[in-house]
């Protein structure tokens, strides 16, 4: 340890940061239906995914692995690079937070990185390969393959249950659903929580601390799994608010459909080393359960919303982190002046949140406005109705006196 200097503990520091909010922008992820279907109090539900989180950490390390030894060339990786890599992606979390829009935290974390590699050793730094098979490919298919699942899977529980006695199946869904939210959230952990042991692990080997193909020492595993259970905890109830409310209703059964397909989606991608987003396993998951009930129907306006900050996370994330690199390529006030900007930016962001603020005791408030035809027909005011006979009567108001005189039966 006698190798571990200050750029490396700030970024150990900024790391662990990232992770917590890579916590409470994801607990959506795991809490969101089970907390609109009314399964669990929401307290609870962070309480209990935050728990499970923690344990998911210690499971596996093969997403780790992805990114420390994968992802990027660790020879000629500087400290700074790993640093400039995460305030790209802090950032878009952040932002993407403000605003309720449950992206990408991995894909946010990977653009950074990438973003930071390329601005410090060039293009050659990447390795493309594994971009491609483990990242962009999961990403297009994973909410693909999570909704279709969902969706038959909707539909499977409302046949099994079609002749059982409603308050019976609606407790034994509710049941089913809390035991999938903590298997989705253990899920969770054994893959998000893996991404900031990968990020810690590889500024370790650039910063000479451990020798290079090395797999995260325990102190990284339990400060990243402790980081992103704290965040967890905390509750990101902007974007709880989205997946469960805004994006569709959802009912106990489709909730346990969602969340049974996205976990078992996300543990064999953590099982293949697949650096997976959870977001769009879960965010395709709600759509399809919501399209798999007869009568159940999906906001696009906010699906559309999503998938635009999907699309945009990793070259966002990646231009912040080339940008930050590039200023902390200049020297130690270079990277001085970068912790500053990330400091003042994430309280700006903190300040602009508390303008409008969403917990747990309003996070089932719809945030979607009526539709255009809704509003139209409430902005109707019916008409009085007349007496009624029994043969066909009309009103007419007396044209001498309207407002005095009886009204005439034709």
């Amino acid at each position: 340890m006698e190798n571990f200097s200050l750029i490396l503990a700030i970024v150990v520091v900024t790391a662990l940061a990232f992770d917590f909010t890579n916590g409470f922008h994801d607990t959506a992820n795991a809490m969101a239906t089970t907390i609109s279907t009314g399964a669990l109090k929401p307290k609870i539900a962070v309480t209990m995914s935050a728990a499970l989180n923690l344990v998911g950490a210690f499971l596996s390390v093969e997403v780790a692995n992805t990114i420390s030894k994968g992802l990027v060339d660790e020879n000629g990786i500087r400290p700074e690079v790993i640093f400039a890599a995460l305030v790209g992606a802090i950032l878009w979390n952040l932002v993407t937070w403000l605003v309720g829009l449950p992206s990408s935290s991995s894909h946010a974390l990977m653009g950074g990185l990438i973003g930071a590699t390329v601005a410090s050793a060039g293009f050659g730094a990447v390795h493309g390969d594994v971009l491609v098979t483990k990242v962009l490919l999961p990403a297009v298919a994973a909410p693909v393959v999570a909704g279709l699942a969902a969706l038959l899977a909707t539909r499977l529980s409302y046949g099994i249950g079609k002749d059982a006695d409603d308050n019976a199946t609606r407790k034994g869904f509710r049941a089913g659903q809390i035991a999938s939210a903590g298997l989705v959230s253990l899920a969770h952990g054994t893959n998000d929580a893996q991404k900031t042991m990968g990020i810690i692990t590889l500024a370790l080997v650039a910063g000479g601390t451990i020798a290079p193909g090395s797999n995260p020492p325990t102190w990284v595993i339990l400060s990243a799994g402790l980081a992103i259970a704290l965040g967890t905890y905390i509750g990101g109830w902007r974007i709880i608010r989205t997946m469960g409310k805004g994006l569709t209703d959802l009912r106990p059964q489709q909730g346990f459909a969602a969340q049974t397909s996205a976990a078992t989606a996300i543990l064999a991608s953590s099982h293949l080393g697949f650096s997976l987003s959870t977001t769009h396993v879960v965010s395709g998951s709600v759509m399809g359960a919501g399209l798999g009930r007869k009568g159940g129907t999906v906001r696009w306006s906010t699906a559309t919303r999503m998938m635009v900050a999907w699309v945009l996370t990793l070259p966002a994330a990646a231009v912040v982190g080339a940008l930050a690199e590039s200023v902390t390529d200049l020297g130690d006030w270079g990277t001085a002046a970068v912790a500053v900007f990330l400091v003042a930016s994430s309280a700006t962001i903190w300040k602009l949140s508390r303008r409008e603020v969403v917990d747990s005791a309003n996070v089932n408030d719809t945030e979607e406005p009526a539709g255009v035809i809704t509003a139209a027909m409430a902005a109707v005011t019916p008409p009085p109705a007349g007496p009624v006979t029994d043969g066909l009567t009309a009103t007419i108001p007396s044209p001498a006196a309207p407002a005095a005189d009886p009204a005439a039966t034709v």
